[in-house]
């Protein structure tokens, strides 16, 4: 039974990928802005795991539960950063003639974006790190069974609050570098 359940969840799991692509390449009108948002997914699971080897838990089916809902803050994290720094970019775009280079806009945006949320990234994850905590620490014998999918949020959490504020503004910027080679690219080639 644990093999089955094992083997829907991870065709569910991705499916709910996939809806989170496709929903997020239609909020955000690109194809390539998900996978910015989409990259810190492994982190968490890399966190969850890691959680798990040092409290010696192993990964059972709540973990697992426990791992989608991860990687819905973790994406939620992500999607309000990159919302915020595109925001920045547009306010800088309009207030800057046109003579104003954009590579420079886009730095100034990633960086001004990145100060707005750290405050609300950081104190979001750490109350939610520190209400689970408590349950990783609970000797009852009713909590046992919950502590890995504490465990899970907690580390999981705990690794993508720092990484997804270091991580996705990079991505931001790979991914403009990345548009501006095929661009030179494809003009060499007319």
């Amino acid at each position: 039974e644990q093999k089955e359940t094992f083997a829907d969840m991870k065709i569910g799991s991705i499916i709910g990928l996939l809806l989170i692509y496709f929903i997020l390449a239609w909020v955000f009108k690109s194809w390539t802005r998900p996978f910015t948002i989409m990259i810190m997914i492994p982190f968490a699971f890399i966190g969850a795991v890691l959680g798990h080897y040092l409290l010696g838990l192993t990964m059972s089916i709540l973990s697992m539960f426990a791992l989608l809902a991860l990687a819905g803050i973790v994406v939620n994290n992500s999607i309000i950063l990159v919302s915020t720094i595109e925001r920045r970019f547009d306010d800088l775009r309009n207030e800057n003639d046109k003579s104003y280079d954009d590579d420079k806009i886009i730095n100034e945006a990633i960086i001004t974006g990145v100060v707005d949320r750290f405050r609300p990234v950081l104190l979001t994850s750490l109350t939610t790190i520190g209400g689970l905590s408590a349950l990783l620490f609970e000797k009852s014998l009713q909590a046992q069974f919950l502590i890995p999918m504490a465990a899970t949020i907690v580390f999981g959490l705990a690794i993508t609050a720092f990484l997804v504020l270091i991580i996705v503004p990079s991505m931001i910027g790979i991914s403009r570098d990345f548009s501006h080679f095929l661009k030179i690219f494809r003009m060499d080639k007319k």
